[in-house]
């Protein structure tokens, strides 16, 4: 059998990067320099290779994910088999759980990066790049929405979680656990997932500004009031526990929710934010009666991401908590 052809597309990242004369490490590389440096890569797939850009992940936008996915179905559609993104891990999983929503295609698109600078020791990216690219390659990828491979292992992008600012190990996936491994260079599954449903396509005015606003212990809400008039068009809570602020908070979220969409999310790494448990003021039952958005299972960062894709969709009014809650789930 032919190999199959996977794009690679790569935009910067840890992965790129090499030391300046000031000690520092900055994005140097090119896709095709990092190709060259993996020669196994050309036993798994007859890569497509494109240099998008070349910057941290800390630097991508929304913009830059859109293109991104614009890019990923064409080469779809010109018969690749699979997709691989390679960025920052600052951002991966914001960037896979994006691509999940903006490509309607079912092939696999997978998201990777590293831990490690290319000059270091015991550098991660060859590796990881290695791992991903048998992944986009393999059939049994297919179906299962995007993903992030680091460290031999997959994750989901609803559920992956930068955990550690520095190891390795730094990908976890604290509500589920990993999809599954890589052992002896192929892809072995414990799980599948059926992919989130995809959002309207996005129109091509500028990214909608959202707030997210994580919310700690004697919190007094003084910024809540003031979001609208800095120009936020949504705002998220990352509350407490399952979805419980302050007191005094409650009224400022209700009148927040009146002028601008307002989801509830939770701070905490795993876990949904509850709907009926607690009805004290300042918890989820009070402060969705106020009009809050349930957030689902979805942690702050992705619950941030969501509201601005649907909001730069053109997805408003009463069709807002609808389309939120069929993507915030996380069911499998």
């Amino acid at each position: 059998m032919p190999l199959p052809r996977i794009l690679l597309l790569t935009t910067g990242g840890t992965i790129a990067m090499t030391p300046g004369v000031d000690g520092g490490i900055a994005p140097t590389l090119t896709a095709h320099e990092l190709v060259a440096a993996i020669p196994g890569l050309a036993d798994l797939a007859r890569l497509e290779v494109t240099s998008f850009s070349n910057k941290p992940g800390a630097s991508l936008t929304l913009q830059d994910l859109a293109h991104l996915a614009a890019k990923i179905e064409a080469s779809f559609a010109s018969g690749c088999r699979g997709a691989v993104v390679v960025q920052g891990t600052d951002t991966i999983e914001e960037t896979a759980f994006a691509l999940e929503l903006l490509v309607s295609n079912s092939l696999p698109i997978v998201v990777t990066g590293a831990m490690r600078g290319a000059m270091a020791p015991g550098a991660d990216g060859p590796a990881n790049l290695l791992a991903s690219v048998a992944v986009a390659a393999s059939p049994a990828a297919v179906g299962m929405g995007a993903l992030v491979v680091l460290g031999d292992q997959v994750h989901g992008a609803r559920y992956v979680h930068k955990s550690h600012t520095t190891l390795p190990s730094a990908f976890t996936s604290p509500a589920f656990g990993p999809l599954g491994e890589i052992i002896e260079g192929k892809l072995c599954l414990r799980a599948r997932l059926t992919p989130l449903p995809q959002v309207p396509r996005l129109r091509a005015a500028e990214d909608v500004p959202v707030a997210l606003v994580p919310i700690s212990l004697g919190d007094d809400g003084r910024l809540l009031p003031a979001l609208p008039d800095l120009g936020y068009r949504g705002a998220v809570i990352e509350a407490m526990g399952a979805g419980h602020v302050p007191a005094p908070l409650a009224p400022l979220i209700g009148e927040l929710a009146r002028r601008i969409p307002v989801v509830l999310s939770t701070r905490v790494a795993a876990g949904p934010v509850l709907q009926s448990s607690y009805s004290f003021p300042g918890s989820e039952k009070d402060l969705l009666a106020r009009g809050a958005i349930h957030g689902g299972a979805l942690g702050g960062l992705k619950a941030c991401l969501l509201l601005r894709l649907l909001l730069a969709a053109g997805v408003a009014g009463e069709d807002l908590p609808r389309e939120y809650s069929r993507r915030c789930q996380l069911t499998t």
